[in-house]
């Protein structure tokens, strides 16, 4: 199970349909003792699967270089992204008494934060550290990218609000453009729409 921040239920509502949804289909990696890593990812998105590559030293940079150089031409923000803590715990509790603890839940802790130093965590637990690890890198990418669009939505419903003289609108916009702001990151278009909006 992989948890995100607190408003993604915003961020999912202003999307609706046009949530970008990505899952873990298929992971493979090479690594080296030194930790040069290399994976390839097999990401189910919007009906499809899609191979990712990546190369870096150890799963986390490894993965995340590959995903930005799927996302991030289109979502430019990504690349401002810093990872700020990394973590995996297990829980002893969940283990068959015959496997002597190594089959035990892993729970792997990513932080990150962005452009504007706001702290941002995201979590998996399974028993396959090495999947969980790749979920919730998944789950930065998916949250940025969706943080990202519906920014630019609500900018775009708030614009037009505007035009049709809908002050009712304009204020519900706004409020939801200065929260979906804080999860946003730097962006040149990000930061037109920030100064445009006033948030």
């Amino acid at each position: 199970m992989t948890s995100s921040p607190d408003n993604t239920d915003l961020i999912r509502r202003v999307l609706g349909a046009n949530m970008l949804e990505l899952s873990l289909a298929r992971l493979s990696l090479e690594e080296t003792v030194d930790g040069a890593t290399r994976v390839k990812v097999v990401v189910a998105e919007r009906g499809k699967e899609v191979e990712v590559e990546g190369e870096g030293v150890g799963l986390v940079d490894a993965l995340y270089n590959g995903l930005l150089g799927r996302y991030a031409l289109e979502y430019a923000s990504l690349r401002s992204i810093q990872l700020a803590g990394f973590q995996v715990d297990a829980d002893v509790e969940t283990t068959k008494k015959q496997h002597a603890g190594v089959d035990a839940v892993g729970k792997v802790t990513i932080d990150v934060t962005n452009s504007e130093g706001r702290r941002f965590t995201f979590s998996d637990a399974s028993r396959s550290v090495t999947a969980s690890v790749a979920r919730a890198v998944l789950a930065v990418v998916q949250y940025f990218v969706n943080a990202e669009r519906a920014f630019i939505l609500l900018h775009n419903a708030r614009r037009d609000a505007q035009d049709r003289g809908r002050a009712d609108l304009v204020a519900r916009f706004t409020a939801e453009l200065a929260e979906v702001v804080k999860s946003t990151s730097y962006a040149e278009v990000i930061e037109s729409i920030k100064k445009d909006a006033g948030v």
